[in-house]
């Protein structure tokens, strides 16, 4: 079923959901499903998956460093499966342009399409790790519009290489990102949902935010999104703090703002383990104010754990 479809099967009630991260190769996936399984009792439409584009990597060789491409996160689209198969659940794999040719962007939504995955997130990605700035890889997509119209195209049938008569044509549900306190790369807040707009208008179902901590942000930004004329779902995206590093690591990396209230009450512990519950308490009140105002899901980003989700959850549902 279609991440919209779920929403409006719901009738009104919110969602319960997450995202869940690969393990690194080598790992077994035992571990993803232990931490799973302690929050299938909120019975999550689907589970989003992340994609992970290539890095670097340097191996000594004879005393040398030789610089090669890997992929340190790999298996997306076989978790996935994995998933569906053992939790009868929908699932989300993440698509990127960072990394991804058009051609295996194809391909990908071609295997999703033979093993009945019908919901896709398509995000531009991130720049690789080293690197300042996002670069487009050769024969891929440079924005997430370009990404969201191929989906669209593969649902009319159009391939890279020609129009196919088919019977069976693949029918994605596309969900995109979006940023309540804008895209740091977006000069403005007003040009962030122009490009918004623009993905929606491409065929974007439906839209998942960036973590925040300030409700207002975001219901600033679902007002703003209207006036703009996005009307598809804004699911909010939402992380606990878990560790004191995450105060100075967060607003690095995703250029947000944390409440002066939560960056206190952070301060105060004494260590990462009462860190981790007060970023319980905090996202428990954030998820009631949220569950009072009818949003569609709450969505949780999981980071690969499972504990601090569960004790939020069973307060919420």
């Amino acid at each position: 079923m279609k991440v919209t479809e779920h929403i409006k099967k719901a009738n009104g009630k919110t969602l319960f959901s997450f995202e869940i991260i690969p393990p690194k190769k080598g790992k077994n996936i035992k571990e993803l499903y232990n931490n799973i399984d302690p929050l299938m009792e909120f019975n999550p439409p689907f589970i989003d998956v992340t994609t992970s584009r290539e890095e670097f990597v340097y191996i000594e060789k004879e005393g040398l460093f030789d610089r090669k491409i890997t992929r340190m996160r790999p298996g997306t689209l076989g978790i996935c499966a994995a998933i569906k198969h053992k939790y009868n659940v929908d699932t989300v794999p993440h698509v990127l342009c960072g990394g991804f040719t058009k051609e295996e962007t194809e391909y990908l939504l071609v295997d999703c399409h033979y093993l009945g995955i019908n919901n896709v997130m398509a995000l531009r990605g991130d720049a690789m790790k080293g690197e300042q700035y996002f670069k487009a890889t050769k024969g891929g997509h440079t924005y997430a519009t370009q990404l969201v119209n191929q989906i669209k195209d593969l649902n009319s049938g159009k391939y890279l290489h020609g129009v196919l008569d088919v019977d069976d044509k693949a029918d994605f549900c596309i969900g995109v990102a979006g940023y309540p306190e804008k895209h740091l790369e977006a000069p403005s807040m007003k040009s962030d949902l122009k490009r918004l707009k623009e993905k929606v208008d491409a065929g974007a179902d439906y839209v998942v935010t960036q973590m925040f901590f300030d409700n207002q942000k975001y219901f600033e930004f679902v007002d703003a999104a209207k006036k703009a004329g996005i009307n598809v779902p804004i699911i909010p995206g939402i992380k606990p703090i878990a560790v004191n590093r995450h105060l100075q690591l967060l607003p690095q990396v995703f250029k947000i703002d944390l409440p002066e209230t939560l960056i206190h009450e952070v301060e105060k512990c004494k260590d990462n383990k009462q860190v981790r519950q007060v970023g319980v308490e905090w996202c428990i009140q954030q998820s009631k104010e949220l569950l009072d105002a009818g949003v569609p899901v709450l969505h949780y980003y999981s980071m690969g754990k499972s504990d601090n989700i569960k004790a939020i959850a069973s307060a919420l549902f």
